[in-house]
């Protein structure tokens, strides 16, 4: 059963927000409260405390275990904007539209009886986004050696790939 939360007229820009909700979209709640503990955006801890609140309506609400609960669906939509103005040389004017969003989290027990293809879909997904992260941070890490690192390591090296 889907329970949902509700977080609204929050001045954080919908974009920011949306940087928060895409970190903790299909997380367990408790490994999600964990991630937005530590982020150092500005909307985390009002994530956090959205998503606190639809664990807890699951829980009061509608008897659900709060350990089994997953973020289903977590989305940042545009609220009413506030609109200033800036005046400029020459007289002109610019407008200046500071943004707000609403929160909306919706929580849902993890299916014990998940499917063994849907489950080995996900696992396989999940090794293949941990191989690209890893195959990224080896090419930053070789992109970071400079020209003189990269030629006194070809000068140790022997043409059979032996150290001298």
């Amino acid at each position: 059963m889907e329970v949902r939360a509700i977080t609204r007229n929050i001045r954080v820009s919908p974009r920011k927000a949306r940087l928060v909700c895409d970190a903790v979209r299909g997380k367990d709640v408790r490994h999600a409260m964990a991630i937005l503990q530590f982020l150092p955006q500005k909307s985390a801890p009002i994530v956090a405390k959205t998503v606190k609140s639809a664990a807890a309506n699951a829980e009061n609400n509608y008897d659900l275990d709060p350990e089994v609960l997953y973020v289903k669906r977590i989305y940042a939509d545009d609220a009413p904007q506030l609109k200033r103005g800036e005046f400029r040389a020459r007289g002109r004017f610019n407008r200046i539209i500071k943004r707000s969003c609403h929160i909306t989290v919706i929580v849902e027990e993890r299916p014990e009886d998940m499917p063994a293809s849907l489950r080995a879909t996900r696992q396989a997904k999940a090794r293949q986004q941990n191989a690209s992260a890893a195959n990224r941070a080896a090419r930053n890490t070789a992109a970071r050696t400079t020209p003189a690192a990269a030629a006194t390591n070809e000068t140790e090296t022997g043409a059979d790939g032996t150290h001298s």
